[in-house]
């Protein structure tokens, strides 16, 4: 099951989807040994983590405005639906249910507990995901966020205190936040500098944010989960051409 079954994570795992959890990891007892076998294994295991993951991390920043909107919960249905298959959808909501009603028997012992136990899980996150997973899973959180048509100002510290948890920086928030943006401000935003930056600059901010968000980087996660990645790289690519169209940049 990967590295959920371990530390807080494990704990929600196995609060949360007990007899699933139980019987799948029963389930690989028996699996074919060798090295193909074990590969494919490892990364199932790690896909189920990185899900699993994204719904814990997902529960904090959807109700860090102290609603939850249907349109975010749709949202949610349809990539689980996307990305991870039908059968993913019921589950995925129901753990989500379960991690609502969780917060909220925390936030009444204490208004921290939630919010310290997200970050606990953030360090583990951070010490099995590589630096592209992790931007990955913050991509698709800023994604959910944003499924309402607007990211409110209690939703953008939720992201950037997760951010913070798995070890990602505010300014990657603030990007990922300006992918979809059409303007020539939200190009230097994703680029992650100021408009005086020198054409050096530009490009050499470009070089750095195509190597952090290449999809090769979450290839062990699944072709659905890299084509989401090739769909943000794409945007990178858009905002950095915007910038050299207009300083008549050569590519």
């Amino acid at each position: 099951m990967g590295f959920m079954s371990m530390g807080p994570l494990g704990a929600l795992a196995g609060y949360f989807i007990g007899a699933w959890f139980d019987r799948k990891t029963a389930e690989g007892q028996g699996a074919a040994q060798g090295t193909a076998e074990e590969r494919a294994r490892f990364e199932q295991g790690q896909r189920n983590s990185f899900l699993f993951s994204m719904l814990v991390m997902a529960s904090y920043v959807m109700r860090a405005d102290k609603r939850v909107m249907h349109s975010e919960m749709e949202f949610v249905r349809r990539f689980l639906r996307t990305n991870f298959g039908e059968s993913a959808v019921e589950q995925g909501e129901q753990i989500l249910l379960k991690l609502f009603a969780e917060a909220k028997r925390l936030d009444q012992a204490s208004p921290t507990a939630y919010r310290e136990m997200i970050f606990d899980c953030g360090r583990q996150i951070a010490a099995n995901l590589n630096y592209g997973e992790r931007l990955q899973l913050l991509n698709f959180l800023i994604r959910i966020a944003q499924s309402d048509g607007t990211v409110c100002a209690e939703e953008v510290v939720a992201l950037r205190e997760v951010a913070q948890a798995m070890q990602l920086s505010a300014g990657e928030v603030d990007s990922m936040l300006n992918l979809k943006g059409d303007s020539l401000a939200d190009a230097y935003k994703v680029l992650e500098i100021e408009p005086s930056a020198t054409d050096d600059e530009v490009r050499a901010a470009y070089r750095r944010l195509a190597l952090k968000h290449h999809p090769d980087r979450v290839a062990a996660l699944g072709e659905d989960v890299r084509r989401a990645a090739e769909e943000k790289f794409q945007q990178i690519n858009n905002a950095k051409e915007r910038i050299y169209k207009a300083r008549g940049m050569k590519k």
